[in-house]
């Protein structure tokens, strides 16, 4: 019998009947396989599942997605989403957007290999014969909305099936000497014009379009024609453009409450906890399981002068509800916090005080204000040198006297700066939170420089030498997941990084690890650096297609992030230390690979020889990676 993957107790919407009505909506019990999906009847009174309803064979499900709901459709059906296969869709409504993420998440990982995925789907209701987005009277209409990510929603060029002919790698930019630049990202989910919004953080406008925001305050959304920057309006009738990653839609979401914080992870938590210092000292933050929430608590109890950290895992039940000890269930996360606060209930000790760094942890917006990407060098103050890379020096410095950043200024003659200036209004809008962030460049002088988010404890590969002693085996898997999320990112902007490694990320001050110097190498003009047997070119992180036909793609990245993961479990090693380039070119492509670090058990090990499949189009992708890396870190949690 198939391992359970998931299991919760869901609304059903009939298909057969063609009129609407509450006898077509069904409590069943849903059980999701890597074979299929089956929902059952529910006996809630005994807690136990009864005959089987119904199925749909995994191999045949075309598109997972969300549904819009209704209007003036009741509480237990706000989440509905659709699974999409011959038969038509089978709407199921979850009872939080929690779940409703993970069952999905789950799903597309699940389906990511099929045929014949959907491009389009229609994102509303199929309804008394029409579909309630476009009006279409066919319900085996063609969608009327693209999916974000082609295929479905889902990736497939990791698949391994054998009956697929292999393709070599051919990306788009190989076809000219120069490529165009990505189309910038789209617009991502948010709340609508006129909608209200709540400051997360303050913000202190830095031209004169800008408007300030002072945490906690109400604001109202005019215009969103930018993802990043936003038109709003605040209580006083200024109007002006704000960074959209410093609000919150007002009524959503946990980022209101100070005991949350967001992209925080494990060590992150404990480091933060043990600063303080403070027995009951806790804070929740994002499982490494999306859609799943951790509470992390300090405690000194049994006499513990030093104190030590506990994890618990919010719990969902069938029903919706959310726990930490199984007979205290509670409707919402901040009833379940509240409850806690005041009541052990099974845990070492209650929760007595919020721990939390977010005022000091505002997010990097993307530029110095909106419509900021050429920045006067006259407002730039030089502190000190950081180092010495690829295109000339690294300072770090300071914009307006107030604003920290960090400063690269070309060596004339090693960058082809036209080409990267053009690309630069593009890069800008690459934003998040696992990506060094462009804020700028300096174009109307020589040496040119480029303007970025600084961060304090510098090159991971540096790092990793010199400021880690005796690291967790969670603090090491930490690492790779961080990288692999913001990798997961740029492949989904269709960006290759080409030159991927420890010394091509930086680490900020709570230990989160960033990529940077993304796409950047195609800008060198080094005869040295672009060919393979050159001493400057990533001959010991480049796969077999690279260094015999310099083939790139989003696939060498992923050979490159596997070889990036032996540097973060050697702390820094060299790879292939005792080989040099010719004789690495020779060896890999004859089939060798690194050995097994110490550091690295047999299920981290895999997830690397995955990277360094022979063949590009078997390796996975990185939203695969970071699937794995989840699901690892949440059994080690």
């Amino acid at each position: 019998m198939s391992e359970k993957l998931l299991e919760d107790l869901f609304i059903k919407r009939s298909q057969q009947k063609k009129k609407t009505s509450p006898l077509n909506y069904k409590e069943r019990l849903f059980i999701l396989t890597q074979e299929k999906i089956s929902y059952y009847d529910y006996d809630i009174e005994k807690g136990k599942k009864k005959g089987l309803k119904g199925s749909v064979e995994i191999e045949k499900i075309k598109c997972v997605e969300t549904v819009c709901p209704e209007e003036n459709a009741p509480a237990e059906r706000q989440f509905p989403f659709q699974i999409v296969y011959d038969d038509g869709p089978l709407y199921i409504f979850a009872k939080t957007d929690e779940i409703r993420r993970e069952w999905i998440h789950k799903m597309k990982q699940v389906v990511r290999f099929n045929k014949d995925l959907l491009q389009k789907y229609h994102p509303c209701f199929w309804v008394d014969g029409v579909w309630l987005c476009c009006q279409q009277e066919v319900k085996q209409a063609l969608g009327c909305r693209v999916l974000e990510t082609k295929n479905g929603g889902f990736s497939t060029k990791g698949s391994r099936r054998k009956s697929r002919k292999p393709l070599p790698p051919t990306p788009e930019e190989e076809k000219s000497s120069r490529p165009l630049p990505p189309q910038p990202p789209p617009r991502q989910s948010g709340p609508a014009p006129g909608a209200t919004v709540i400051a997360e953080y303050e913000y202190t406008p830095v031209t004169e379009q800008d408007l300030e925001l002072r945490k906690g305050e109400e604001y109202t959304i005019l215009e969103m024609v930018d993802t990043n920057w936003w038109r709003a309006r605040d209580k006083f009738g200024n109007e002006g453009y704000i960074p959209s990653n410093y609000v919150i839609e007002a009524g959503n979401g946990l980022e209101r409450f100070d005991w949350y914080c967001k992209n925080m992870n494990r060590s992150q938590a404990e480091n933060l906890l043990k600063a303080e210092n403070k027995d009951g000292g806790f804070l929740v933050r994002d499982s490494s399981k999306a859609g799943k929430y951790t509470v992390s608590l300090f405690t000194k109890s049994g006499g513990d002068t030093a104190g030590s950290c506990r994890h618990y895992n919010i719990c969902t039940s069938p029903q919706g509800l959310f726990y930490l000890a199984e007979k205290h269930n509670f409707a919402t996360i901040p009833e379940l916090i509240t409850y806690h606060q005041h009541n052990a209930a099974g845990m070492v000790c209650r929760l007595k005080y919020i721990v939390s760094n977010r005022a000091r942890n505002a997010p990097s917006t993307a530029g110095l204000g909106y419509g900021v990407w050429e920045i006067d060098p006259r407002h730039l103050t030089f502190i000190k040198e950081l180092g010495d890379g690829q295109f000339g020096v690294v300072k770090y410095g300071k914009w307006q006297g107030q604003h920290d950043v960090a400063i690269k200024m070309i060596k004339e003659g090693s960058m082809s700066e036209d080409d990267f200036i053009e690309e630069a209004k593009v890069m800008m809008k690459l934003r998040h939170e696992n990506l060094v962030q462009l804020y700028g460049v300096c174009t109307k002088q020589r040496p040119i420089y480029i303007v970025t988010e600084f961060l304090s404890n510098g090159c991971l590969l540096t790092y990793l030498r010199e400021s880690l002693n005796h690291p967790s085996p969670i603090l090491l898997l930490e690492m790779c997941k961080d990288v692999s999320e913001g990798m997961a990112y740029l492949e989904s902007q269709q960006y290759i990084h080409r030159d991927l490694a420890a010394r091509n990320c930086l680490v900020d001050a709570n230990g989160t690890v960033k990529v940077t110097d993304f796409g950047l190498s195609r800008y060198v003009l080094d005869d040295e650096y672009t060919s393979s047997v050159g001493s400057k070119f990533p001959v010991r992180w480049s796969p077999p297609e690279v260094l015999l036909y310099c083939k790139f793609s989003s696939k060498s990245d992923i050979w490159a992030f596997g070889v990036l993961m032996w540097e973060v479990y050697t702390l820094g090693r060299m790879p292939y230390e005792r080989l040099n380039n010719t004789e690495i070119v020779e060896k890999v492509s004859g089939g060798l690979r690194l050995y097994r670090p110490q550091l690295a058990n047999e299920r981290i090990y895999s997830i690397m020889t995955a990277c360094w499949h022979e063949k590009a189009e078997e390796r996975p992708t990185f939203q695969d990676l970071v699937g794995i890396i989840q699901d690892l870190l949440y059994e080690l949690q």
